[in-house]
Parts: C-alpha cells; sequence; structure tokens
C-alpha cells in the first residue's frame, strides 16, 4: 500500500515538474518575443529620427537661401532705378532684368525649386551682362550707389551659390537615405519624400549678349 502512495506521488511530482518547464520555456519565448519587439520599436525610432533631422536639415538650408534671394530681390529695383537715369535708352534691358526678378520671387514665394533653378540663371546672366554693359557709361560707373549696388549684389550672388551647394548637400543626403533599406519602409509609413536639387545647366550659366537678347 505504501509503494503504491509513493508511486502515485512520484507521478504527481512529475506532472508538476512538467508544467512548471513548460510555463518557463513559454516564459522564456514571451520574453525572447518582447525583446525583439522593443528592439525593432527602438531602432525604428531611430530611423524616423534621423528622417526627421534629415528633412529639418533641407527645410534649413532652404531658409539659408530664402533669406539671401529676399535680399538680393529688395536691392535690384534700387539698381535698376539707378541704372535708368544713365541708361535711358535701354529700357527694354532694365525691363527684361526686372521680369527676371519677379520670376525668381514667384519661384521662391512658392518654393517651386525645379523652377527657381532656370529662373535664377536666367536673372544672373541678366545681372552679369548689365553690369558689363555698364562700362559703356563711364558716368555710370563713376556713381558711387552704382557700384555700392553691384558689389552688395556680387556678394549675395556668391553667398547665394555657396548655400546652393549645401542645400543640395542637405537634399542628396535626405533622398539617399529614403531609398536605403530599412529606412525606406519608415519613410513610406511617414510619408517622408525627395526633394529636387537647385541646379543651374552650363547654358543657363554661359555668358548672353544682352544687346542681342533685349534688343
Amino acid at each position: 500500500m505504501q509503494k503504491s502512495s509513493d508511486v502515485a506521488e512520484s507521478s504527481c511530482n512529475a506532472a508538476d515538474t512538467g508544467r512548471l518547464t513548460g510555463s518557463n520555456r513559454m516564459g522564456i519565448g514571451m520574453m525572447a518575443l518582447l525583446a525583439v519587439v522593443t528592439v525593432a520599436l527602438l531602432y525604428g525610432v531611430l530611423i524616423y529620427n534621423g528622417l526627421v533631422n534629415l528633412k529639418h536639415g533641407v527645410a534649413k538650408a532652404w531658409s539659408n537661401i530664402d533669406v539671401l534671394l529676399k535680399q538680393r530681390h529688395d536691392e535690384l529695383p534700387k539698381l535698376v532705378e539707378v541704372c535708368r537715369q544713365y541708361m535711358g535708352f535701354e529700357k527694354e534691358t532694365l525691363e527684361r532684368v526686372i521680369a527676371a526678378r519677379s520670376a525668381v520671387f514667384t519661384a521662391r514665394d512658392t518654393g517651386d525649386v525645379s523652377r527657381l533653378g532656370p529662373a535664377e540663371a536666367a536673372l544672373r546672366q541678366g545681372l552679369g551682362n548689365l553690369f558689363a554693359l555698364a562700362e559703356n557709361y563711364p558716368e555710370l560707373e563713376a556713381d558711387e550707389q552704382f557700384r555700392h549696388l553691384r558689389e552688395r549684389i556680387t556678394a549675395l550672388e556668391n553667398a547665394i551659390a555657396d548655400r546652393r551647394e549645401f542645400y543640395n548637400d542637405a537634399v542628396n543626403a535626405n533622398n539617399v537615405r529614403i531609398e536605403q533599406f530599412p529606412d525606406v519602409a519608415i519613410a513610406r509609413l511617414f510619408a517622408f519624400v525627395a526633394h529636387p536639387l537647385l541646379s543651374f545647366s552650363p547654358n543657363e550659366t554661359r555668358d548672353v549678349d544682352l544687346r542681342s537678347l533685349f534688343t
């Protein structure tokens, strides 16, 4: 009788041990799964934050260009007015410069980089050759306000060119990142988008003859 009792007790102990072992394995499995999910979420957060930084980097780079475009936009009417006093017969030339200024302003105001590139290039063409054409007017060349505005606008154009490189670097970093795996999954999930580069083609930046263009 004692032996039967011992056997029954041993069977119960074995069953309890089996249940505990199964529970332990299940608990370990759940912990492992939870750890994997946690690591995946943290990695996803890191990717998301990195994409946010790149997005704001592009916005900051654009703001730097926008400030300079605004400053030059405000200086150009002063330059045209001074030139008009000495270059009365070049009315169409001056009007074309103003038209190019307006095109740049419209593209800037709407944030349309694809239109800003050609508009900016056209304005640079006009300004560069306007300054060259001014050499035919000694009194204009001697005007202190004209010299000041020419230096000011030239400095702004150089600064815009520098900021353009910085902007394009920021855009390139953003565009490459949102196409890489696994970043592309987060980018698509949260609607991170590519941005266009700001570029001027050689044909848009080469010197032109203002007299042939504006007469």
